[in-house]
């Protein structure tokens, strides 16, 4: 039986520094958007975050379901705490968030199940394609959503 990963260890697996380390944000944002593939872009971006919707959603979603309908299920989540998050900002409803990181979610998906990696490329082309992915899913849900 596996012991829990701690906040503080995943931070360091995902940061490469400690939790609350100086280099703690540059670290992750060389390491996200450097990725050599958006499932790996997810991996690295907001360590903490993504411990606790690794630990309280993904994890128990995913001994349930079939692990890409726990993914989807996860980012569904995640975009709708955001939503939450804004409709309680600005007192109306916000549905927003939950469409565009689902979507985001289909393309993590997609590119791991073709098995996209873009590995040979400059940090610089990365960075472009992790955000290019980003941007389009933005657009896709301004326009539809």
């Amino acid at each position: 039986m596996h012991r829990a990963i701690t906040l503080s260890e995943y931070v360091k697996k995902r940061n490469g520094v400690v939790l609350g380390s100086s280099g703690s944000m540059t670290n992750m944002l060389k390491r996200s958007l450097g990725a050599s593939s958006f499932y790996l872009f997810w991996q690295y971006w907001n360590p903490i975050w993504g411990y606790y919707l690794s630990c309280k959603i993904m994890k128990p979603l995913s001994d349930l379901l079939p692990i890409w309908l726990a993914i989807i299920m996860t980012f569904a989540v995640s975009g709708a705490l955001h939503d939450l998050a804004i409709t309680l900002v600005k007192w109306e409803l916000t549905v927003f968030f939950t469409p565009w990181f689902s979507l985001m979610s289909l393309i993590v998906l997609t590119t791991k199940k073709l098995g996209i990696s873009y590995s040979d490329y400059h940090w610089l082309v990365r960075a472009f394609i992790n955000i290019s992915l980003i941007t389009a899913c933005l657009f896709l849900t301004r326009q539809y959503a």
